[in-house]
This record gives structure tokens, C-alpha cells and sequence, in this order.
């Protein structure tokens, strides 16, 4: 599986399912595979940054330099690992865990007021001033229960998230 031009076994399906929690069909699976292999035009297994700017719709998001961070080297199964939060038969926790990773910037286990901003001022761009931002997250921080020095967990989201109706779902088209 390491390779893209080698086929996808049963096994190796199945392992994936597995990795993702199930949260992709067989079929999806094979779809993802197919699209991994288009993106991975070197052959070397994993898709690189250019790779993925060549998706225009990757390429316009405002947290596109975020997500090549979470996704910078990762092989087919641990792309569809990542794209598991998308799927709709995701949890809510796992969605909340992969929002958490776009937050925690530096993988430390803690997003802190600077985090929060930083993915703020990737959402907003220039259209809010910087005094407007931080009025802002000061605002739903406080409403939250939390200040600018607290530092916010994973389990922080899942309290403040918990009980959302997330829709962090992306339709994997099926031959």
C-alpha cells in the first residue's frame, strides 16, 4: 500500500476500514484510493504539499497552510484516517478531535488564546481589524467560561462542543 501504482487488496481495504473506524465504505474506500493515486503524481506514496494546492477547492481555503501541516507526509491510509472527521458516519468526538488539531498548531495537546486567534485571522483576512478579533474571542471565551490565559483542552472542546450539530461532511463520489 505504500506504493500508489500497486492495487488495493482486500486486505489492505479492510485495514483501512479498520484504521478510519469504519467510517468509509469498501467502495469509498476504492474511490479515495483512486483519487489519492491522480493527487500523487511523483508516485512516492504520499501526497505533497504542491500535490495538494493542485485541488482549487483546497487550494481557496482559508485553512489550507493549516491543513498541510496535519496533512505534510502522510501516506494512503493515514490520508484517509485524516478524512475520516468528514465522513458522515464520523462521530461527533472525532469531529471535534480533528477541529482541535486544526486549533493546536504546534500539536502540544493545548490551544491558547494565540492559537484561537491565529485561525481567526486565517478566517477573517483583513476584513476585521486585529482589536475587532481579539474583542471577539476575548467575548466567546468569557461566554465559554474561559479567559485569554486559559488554555483550552481537547476535553475544553468537547464540553463546549459537545452537544453542536456539527456538519463536517464531505461526499465521497463512488464509481
Amino acid at each position: 500500500m505504500g506504493n500508489t501504482s500497486s492495487m488495493l487488496t482486500q486486505y489492505d481495504i479492510e485495514e483501512v476500514q479498520v484504521h478510519c473506524n469504519h467510517t468509509f465504505s469498501q467502495q469509498e474506500i476504492v474511490s479515495l484510493y483512486q483519487r489519492f493515486c491522480q493527487l500523487d503524481r511523483s508516485n512516492g506514496g504520499f501526497i505533497s504539499a504542491d500535490e495538494f494546492l493542485s485541488v482549487p477547492e483546497f487550494a481557496v481555503n482559508p485553512l489550507s497552510q493549516r491543513l498541510l501541516r496535519m496533512l505534510y507526509g502522510l501516506n494512503f491510509k493515514e490520508f484517509v484516517a485524516f478524512l475520516s472527521a468528514f465522513s458522515p458516519r464520523a462521530s461527533l468526538h472525532q469531529k471535534i478531535e480533528f477541529i482541535f488539531k486544526v486549533y493546536d498548531s504546534d500539536s502540544n495537546g493545548k490551544v491558547t488564546f494565540n492559537d484561537m486567534l491565529d485561525v481567526l485571522r486565517d478566517l477573517t483576512g483583513h476584513f476585521i481589524s486585529e482589536q475587532e478579533r481579539e474583542q471577539v474571542l476575548t467575548d466567546v471565551l468569557e461566554e465559554a467560561g474561559y479567559t485569554k490565559d486559559s488554555l483550552i483542552l481537547l476535553a475544553d472542546f468537547v464540553k463546549v462542543l459537545g452537544n453542536s450539530d456539527l456538519k463536517l461532511e464531505v461526499e465521497v463520489p463512488v464509481d
